[in-house]
């Protein structure tokens, strides 16, 4: 069975091009362009998400409040912070929040899928075996 990812950016641009990307890699992926969208699409599909990848720098719900609200409904779910702001206080933010990992854009695609893969192991040891 694929990895199942959900990636909340909203630039939508961003969005559509890595969602694109990381479906002709095998994943299964759907993409949402805020935090609210993201928690209802967890909602209304608890089963559908194994990682989810999401932007810090969102209006209205941002990523850290989005983050929190994640971790405290699916606490089984690992995240990947992204921006395109980089600061160690957001890393700190995050990683205090229960994020698996923090990486900053520009983002290689190997590196994205080297960190989903390694956030998938981390839930599903003996995975990639």
């Amino acid at each position: 069975m694929p990895i199942r990812l959900l990636v909340v950016d909203d630039e939508v641009d961003f969005l559509e091009s890595i969602v694109m990307r990381i479906k002709l890699r095998g994943f299964e992926t759907h993409g949402v362009t805020s935090g609210t969208a993201a928690l209802e699409h967890l909602e209304a599909n608890p089963d559908s998400t194994d990682i989810v990848m999401l932007d810090i720098k969102m209006p209205g719900m941002d990523g850290l409040e989005t983050l929190r609200q994640i971790k405290t409904s699916f606490p089984e779910l690992e995240v990947i912070v992204v921006t395109g702001h980089g600061s160690q206080e957001y890393n700190r933010l995050g990683r205090e929040l229960g994020a698996f990992d923090y990486l900053i854009k520009p983002i290689r695609l190997d590196t994205i899928l080297e960190r989903i893969e390694a956030a998938y192991s981390s839930r599903h040891p003996g995975s990639g075996d």
